[in-house]
């Protein structure tokens, strides 16, 4: 198996002990030494597993200290059971339905303050998105302002009691060729954002709900498959 097939397992292992309570928030990760003994790998493998959970927001690491766990938010929905695969896709597929409507809405029914609250989320994306200890919540944040500006609280109760979750548990299963901290894709991912709010500047219900389905599809597409590596 290759070094990102490695590092794949790595990360899943590693987010089972976390989502699970094996790991408790604030806790300290193994080292990277006793990590390789512990799984048979190489340093870069390691360092890359720590990198993509780093993206997904569920550790944070300081250098000469080491990595933490990070506190999981949990939602009425149980996103802490989704742990396989398919429990990542079905996610999503929910979450196109869902997102792609309330963007819609948001289109027709949005005020110029929620406008304007959708904007800033959308700045704050830009400027942290490669962050990993920070992106997870800015990239949250702008989901749930546009679920808001639906006029429909149902929508925004919903994506608010899914909580930051729906965004890390996608992340920590992104094929490697699309980590967050690659300009290229976080370049990409930032104008399928960018998509978004235009269209619910001008106004637009269906090319709302398009450009949400096609960043949620876009999305899906670009987790890994089990296998692959």
């Amino acid at each position: 198996m290759s070094g990102r097939g490695l590092a794949y397992e790595l990360v899943e292992e590693l987010k089972r002990r976390i989502l699970g309570g094996e790991l408790a928030p604030g806790e300290k990760l193994s080292g990277e030494s006793a990590l390789m003994e512990e799984f048979r790998v190489s340093r870069t493998v390691v360092r890359e597993a720590i990198s993509r959970l780093q993206a997904a927001g569920l550790v944070e690491t300081f250098q000469g200290r080491g990595s933490f766990v990070l506190e999981v938010p949990t939602g009425e929905f149980g996103l802490r059971e989704v742990r396989s695969h398919q429990d990542v896709l079905e996610l999503l597929d929910f979450r196109i339905g869902v997102e792609s409507e309330a963007a819609g809405l948001a289109a027709v029914r949005r005020t110029e303050r929620q406008l304007k609250a959708i904007e800033r989320a959308l700045d704050d994306f830009r400027r942290i998105g490669d962050d990993p200890s920070r992106s997870v919540e800015a990239d949250f944040a702008f989901h749930l302002k546009v679920a808001a500006a639906s006029g429909n609280r149902f929508y925004r109760e919903l994506i608010g009691s899914l909580g930051p979750m729906m965004i890390m548990l996608p992340r920590t299963r992104l094929d490697p060729a699309y980590e967050m901290s690659d300009a290229t894709h976080l370049t990409r991912v930032v104008h399928e954002h960018e998509n978004i709010y235009a269209a619910i500047a001008r106004s637009d219900p269906e090319a709302a709900r398009a450009a949400a389905r096609v960043h949620l599809a876009n999305t899906r597409h670009r987790l890994v498959m089990p296998g692959r590596g």
